[in-house]
C-alpha cells in the first residue's frame, strides 16, 4: 500500500527541485471502430474516444489539487490508425477526429497516428505514410509515429526511404512555423506498446481495451541529491544515490497512477521511470552528467556517465512499482533541455555524440533541429543508422529531426512550451542517395533467434 506519508516526504522535491508527474496518458483500444465508410469509421472514433477519456482531465486535475503534484499533460494514446483505416481510402480523416476528439475531451496530444512497418508495409500502412504531411499539418494535438525496425524483423528499407522524404515533406507543410509538424513524428526502431510520453505514445496490438499510464519526470530531484550528497564520491555512491532518488521520483508515481485508474474505473497500465527534461533551468539531464564531473555534455566520458544515470534510474524504479513499462530512462531531447541546448550552441554536442549516447539511453536523436536543405536521403539514412543501433542492441531508439525551411547552422529555432529551442545542428555533407536507393530490408541479426 502507498499512503500520503510517502508524497509528505517528496514535498520539497516538488516546490524546491521541479518534480513533477509529466503524463497521465489513457490508452484507447480503436479496433472497434474499423470499417469501410469514411464517415462512420471517423463518427465511431471521435464517439468512442470521448466516452472513453471524458473524465481524464478532470481526474487528473483532482489529483493535482490533493496531493500537490504537477501533473504537467493528460493525454490519450490510441491503436495505430493503420490497423484500423484499411478499409477507407483516406486515413486523414481519422486524425482529424482524433484531434476533434482531444479538444473536446481537454488533453494536450493524442498519439497513434501511426504504422507498425518494421517487416514490411500494407497498403494502409503506405497510406497513412502518405498522408502523414497533410495529418500534421491540418490538425493541432495529433502525433504520429512509425516503427521501420524491429530486432526479430531487421530494418525495412523501403519505409525507411519512404520516412526521410515524409519528413521533408512535413517540414514543407509546416514551414511558416518552422517545421513544427516534425516535431509530432517519431521514426521507431522496437517501439513499445505501452509508452505514455509523446510523439511516440500508441496503444499497442497488445494492449487491453483501456488503461492508464504515467509518465514520472525529476532530473532536477536527480541533481540536486547528487549536489548534496555525491560530491567528490565514487561512482559506486553517485549510482547508489540516484537509485536512491529514482525510488521515491517512482513512488509518487505510483500513487498517481493507482489513484487516477480507480477513479476513472481503468485498468492501471504502467509507470515509465524516464527521466523527461524540459527548457527550464534546473530540469536537465545534461546537468546531471555535468554534476558527475562531465565538463560540458558531449564532452568525453558523457556516454559513460549517461550508462550509469540509465542504468540507476531503472534500478531503483523497478523496486518502487508492481508495473514498470514504456521507455524508461533518461531522454536526451536537445531542444527541450536547457543543458543540451547550451552544448549544442557551443558545438561542444554534435549529431554523431548523441548517436553514440543512443546506445546506453532511452530512445536516441529527439528533437534535433537541422538545416532546411537537408536531403531527404541523408534524413532517412540517419534513421537508418538510429535504428540499427537499436536492432543490433535489442532497444528502443527513435528520431525526431526537423529540418528546419530557411535555416542553416549558426540559426536558431523557437518551438515554445515544453519544445524549447534548438540550435540548427550541422549535418555531415556527404551523399547516401546510393545507400537508400538500394531498399529492401536489412536482415534480423543472429540475437534475434531465441526461440
Amino acid at each position: 500500500m502507498i499512503n500520503t506519508s510517502e508524497i509528505m516526504q517528496t514535498v520539497h522535491m516538488i516546490t524546491e527541485e521541479k518534480l513533477d508527474i509529466r503524463t497521465i496518458t489513457m490508452g484507447i483500444s480503436l479496433y472497434s471502430c474499423a470499417g469501410d465508410d469514411e464517415k462512420t469509421v471517423s463518427a465511431r472514433v471521435y464517439d468512442k474516444i470521448t466516452r472513453q477519456a471524458e473524465g481524464l482531465v478532470r481526474v487528473g486535475e483532482e489529483l493535482e489539487a490533493e496531493f500537490g503534484i504537477p501533473i504537467v499533460n493528460k493525454r490519450i494514446s490510441v491503436t495505430p490508425a493503420s490497423l484500423i483505416t484499411a478499409g477507407i481510402a483516406n486515413p486523414v480523416v481519422v486524425a482529424k477526429a482524433m484531434d476533434a476528439a482531444a479538444k473536446t475531451t481537454g488533453v494536450n496530444y493524442i498519439g497513434g497516428y501511426s504504422a507498425l512497418v518494421q517487416k514490411g508495409m500494407t497498403a494502409s500502412d503506405v497510406r497513412l505514410i502518405a498522408s502523414l504531411p497533410e495529418a500534421l499539418s491540418t490538425t493541432e494535438r495529433v502525433c504520429a509515429s512509425v516503427n521501420v525496425a524491429s530486432t526479430k524483423a531487421g530494418i525495412d528499407m523501403d519505409a525507411v526511404r519512404l520516412c526521410g522524404k515524409t519528413i521533408r515533406d512535413i517540414a514543407e507543410a509546416t514551414a511558416a512555423s518552422d517545421a513544427s509538424g516534425c516535431m509530432k513524428l517519431v521514426i521507431f526502431a522496437n517501439a513499445v506498446e505501452d509508452n505514455p510520453f509523446m510523439a511516440g505514445a500508441f496503444h499497442g496490438p497488445g494492449e487491453g481495451e483501456c488503461c492508464i499510464n504515467v509518465g514520472i519526470s525529476g532530473p532536477g530531484v536527480v541533481k540536486r541529491a547528487l549536489e548534496k550528497e555525491g560530491r567528490g564520491q565514487p561512482f559506486d555512491v553517485v549510482a547508489e544515490i540516484v537509485k536512491k532518488t529514482a525510488f521515491r521520483i517512482t513512488r509518487v508515481g505510483q500513487l498517481v497512477a493507482e489513484e487516477a485508474s480507480r477513479r476513472l474505473g481503468v485498468p492501471f497500465g504502467i509507470v515509465d521511470l524516464s527521466l523527461a527534461p524540459t527548457p527550464a533551468m534546473g530540469d536537465s539531464v545534461a546537468h546531471i552528467l555535468e554534476e558527475m564531473g562531465v565538463d560540458t555534455c558531449g564532452g568525453p566520458g558523457t556516454t559513460a556517465a549517461l550508462a550509469l544515470l540509465n542504468d540507476a534510474v531503472k534500478k531503483g524504479g523497478v523496486m518502487a512499482s508492481s508495473h514498470v513499462g514504456g521507455l524508461s530512462g533518461a531522454f536526451i531531447p536537445v531542444s527541450e533541455d536547457i543543458g543540451m541546448i547550451e552544448a549544442a550552441r557551443q558545438g561542444v554536442l554534435s549529431l554523431e555524440k548523441l548517436e553514440a549516447m543512443t546506445c546506453v539511453c532511452s530512445v536516441g536523436l529527439d528533437m534535433i533541429a537541422v538545416p532546411g536543405d537537408t536531403s531527404a536521403a541523408t534524413l532517412s539514412a540517419i534513421i537508418a543508422d538510429e535504428a540499427a543501433i537499436g536492432v543490433i542492441n535489442g532497444k528502443t531508439t527513435a528520431v525526431r529531426l526537423i529540418p528546419v525551411p530557411g535555416k542553416q547552422v549558426g540559426d536558431e529555432v523557437e518551438f515554445g512550451g515544453l519544445f524549447g529551442r534548438a540550435p540548427i545542428m550541422p549535418v555531415r555533407a556527404v551523399s547516401a542517395e546510393r545507400l537508400i536507393a538500394r531498399g529492401g530490408r536489412i536482415p534480423a541479426p543472429l540475437q534475434s533467434l531465441r526461440n
